[in-house]
């Protein structure tokens, strides 16, 4: 029996019938208190074999005492007819009855085996094997990305509103400047009103150019962007 012996140790003997004949068994034991025998008695069938559990009880286990529990299996061969059990023990000669006894043994596992056990009980580790080598994006950066990108393409549209709508007043002021070249080329009576017509003119075109070139700019920034 192995210990430790906190709770109820349990050991098998297996009972072979060898003989061509049935044979009746009885299990004895000089501590009956300290074991629970199932089954204790009964009949094997020739060439089986039955197996008995033997059950030791928990208690104080001292290692300097030595064991002095023993157990005897009993056997003789089955008459007939059997109704009785004990009448066959009961009526069995000595000259019918064999025994086989076994004396029996305590151990107690070794410091080691205790750190072995410990160490088989622990559950091994889980290795992540999904991890990267560089580090992990977090979700809430690709939506802040997203974000950004939505913001960019919103400005890339209102500035390419801006630039149609420069390139409409542009195409206004041009219209105008020619009707006012004409009005100026037509007015040959050198008015003051002509005059500043055609002054109103001449310091309009600056301004266009400088509206032109803010619109390509805005234009070529827009595409860029995209």
């Amino acid at each position: 029996f192995s210990g430790p012996f906190t709770d109820v140790v349990t050991t098998n003997l297996k009972l072979r019938n060898p003989s061509d004949r049935k044979v009746c068994f009885k299990v004895k034991t000089t501590a009956p208190r300290r074991y629970c025998v199932r089954p204790n008695s009964g009949i094997i069938d020739p060439g089986s074999s039955v197996i008995v559990s033997v059950m030791l009880q928990p208690f104080d286990y001292d290692p300097n005492e030595k064991s002095k529990h023993k157990f005897m299996v009993q056997t003789t061969y089955a008459p007939p007819n059997i109704s009785d059990m004990e009448a066959v023990w009961k009526e069995a000669k000595p000259d019918e009855l064999m025994d086989s006894k076994l004396r029996c043994v305590f151990e107690m596992p070794n410091e080691n085996d205790k750190l072995n056990d410990i160490d088989a009980s622990k559950p091994a580790p889980v290795l992540n094997t999904s991890k990267q080598d560089g580090p992990i994006p977090k979700p809430h950066s690709v939506s802040l990305n997203d974000t950004e990108t939505r913001k960019l393409v919103e400005e890339c549209k209102r500035l390419q509103a801006e630039v149609m709508k420069l390139t409409d007043e542009n195409r206004h002021l041009r219209d105008e400047g020619l009707r006012l070249r004409k009005v100026a080329h037509s007015d040959k009576s050198g008015s003051p009103t002509a005059l500043a017509l055609r002054d109103n003119g001449s310091n309009s075109l600056p301004s266009l150019l400088v509206v032109i070139a803010a619109i390509f700019i805005g234009f070529f920034l827009g595409k860029f962007i995209l």
